[in-house]
């Protein structure tokens, strides 16, 4: 098939060139090629060829080859250095892969293959790839000047129908399905990750598959699985990847506390049971942070464990949100997301039962502020905005859109011991003492004072209370 117009990046098109000038096939390949027949923006353009890597390192400057796949890997900022490229071609932070055609056999641990032999066709090298729509290569044959860009002449080489699929909104594997997945179980994850970002269903005979081979996932690291985890929460649909991965029994081996608030209903409000609420408010959050989108969807992850049948709403779940925020936390652990990130969690799914009363003062406001943290502030909203939702409700009230408010005014405030007109020196220099833990004290003291009243928060009233506290 022959397609013009594509919006090829100009750093892939010069390597592709680079090696057929030096007498090697090479194309681009895999989900850059998807994107482009999808219209949507492609970020990892990798090339493969029949060069191998000896053969291709030395045609780009400063390019390095340290695996046994093939894979030999170039710098944006380098490819601008040698060929001249400027900043709006290439972008320094980009890394372009080069991959030797290869056949690979023999996946004893379920991830990666034992034998990886060079292959001589892409033809021979797309057999090996997961999805039909990953399957396919664009080779550029020419270039020509329009009026406004660069138009490509190029040749999709397609042996297994994933422009059909493309077309069809269908995720199938190559080959036997079943085979693709015992060979890596990883692909079980990214099957799911991939129709929640497009949109696409998963064919039936791939589907079957998949639900067959995922106990081979219990082979696989976490950190690989929570990688997917947090790509699919990325995802346009990820509450209907969620849901997929329910109903294939996926989620007991990732997060089986989420299958636990299955059936559990709730009193007042709420329309739904806990785990339809979670499922809900993931797809109600605002925001298209994953961290945000996680701690969305585990909330209220301990209400079965503290459900009490009690009281006129006929249900109670005292402190959950305690015992959940800990929850939250251990899931983040074992998906292997960084400390910072399991912290953000514990902090959103502790909090997220404030509640707003218009007699706030704003002393309560500034400590509301100080115990979420400024940096969550926003993503505190976000959660509240998809439990809402998640709950039947409208997206926001007035309650909550008057907090925002005043939340907003009192971010110009003093919320931290930082923004205080004086500091530890400030204490010491005033009391002629070393540094201790009383200068500690004195400053949480005052600070305590410039919570209630920020009009207090000036160098001569503050240094008038060192002297007194001292």
């Amino acid at each position: 098939m022959i397609s013009m117009n594509l919006k090829l990046h100009p750093a892939a098109v010069i390597i592709v060139k680079t090696l057929q000038e030096a007498g090697y096939e090479a194309e681009i390949v895999g989900g850059a090629v998807r994107d482009l027949l999808l219209n949507l923006p492609s970020y990892d353009w990798d090339i493969t060829t029949n060069a191998t890597p000896e053969m291709v390192e030395p045609l780009f400057t400063d390019s390095f080859y340290d695996n046994e796949y093939g894979t030999v890997k170039v710098a944006g900022k380098h490819l601008k250095e040698q060929f001249k490229l400027s900043e709006d071609e290439c972008d320094d932070s980009m890394i372009f892969d080069i991959t030797t055609y290869r056949s690979e056999s023999g996946y004893t641990d379920k991830r990666r293959p034992d034998k990886v032999v060079w292959g001589k066709t892409i033809e021979e090298d797309l057999k090996r790839r997961d999805f039909t729509i990953n399957a396919l290569a664009l080779r550029v044959n020419s270039e020509e000047i329009g009026e406004k860009k660069l138009e490509y002449d190029c040749e999709i080489i397609d042996p297994y129908g994933g422009q059909e699929d493309i077309k069809s909104k269908v995720i199938r594997a190559v080959g036997v399905p079943i085979e693709r997945f015992n060979e890596d179980a990883l692909r079980i994850m990214r099957a799911i990750r991939l129709a929640a970002q497009l949109g696409f269903a998963i064919e039936t005979e791939t589907f079957v598959a998949l639900k067959a081979t995922v106990s081979n996932l219990k082979e696989i690291s976490w950190e690989r699985i929570g990688a997917e985890v947090m790509k699919l929460l990325a995802t346009e649909h990820a509450a209907d990847g969620i849901v997929l991965i329910a109903n294939t029994g996926i989620l007991e081996i990732v997060i089986p506390e989420l299958i636990k608030c299955r059936g559990v209903m709730q009193g007042g409000h709420h329309t739904h049971d806990v785990y339809t609420h979670l499922i809900e408010s993931l797809r109600g959050c605002s925001s298209s942070d994953p961290v945000v989108r996680l701690a969305t969807l585990l909330h209220d992850i301990d209400k079965p464990t503290v459900v009490k049948a009690e009281g006129p709403r006929g249900v109670t779940f005292h402190n959950h949100e305690v015992v959940g925020a800990r929850t939250a936390k251990r899931i983040a652990e074992r998906l292997k997301l960084p400390k910072k990130d399991q912290d953000k969690i514990f902090t959103l799914v502790r909090w997220h039962m404030f509640h707003y009363d218009p007699r706030m003062t704003d002393s309560a406001i500034r400590r509301f502020i100080r115990r979420v943290g400024v940096e969550n502030i926003h993503d505190m909203i976000a959660l509240r905005i998809g439990d809402r939702i998640g709950s039947g409700a409208k997206t926001t009230s007035w309650r909550l859109t008057e907090l925002q408010k005043r939340i907003g005014e009192q971010l110009y405030e003093p919320l931290s011991l930082k923004d205080m007109a004086v500091d530890g020196a400030d204490v010491m220099k005033i009391l002629n003492i070393k540094p201790s833990r009383k200068v500690g004290e004195i400053l949480n003291a005052l600070f305590e004072e410039i919570i209630e009243d920020s009009g207090k928060n000036t160098k001569e009233y503050l240094e008038k209370r060192i002297v007194e506290l001292g």
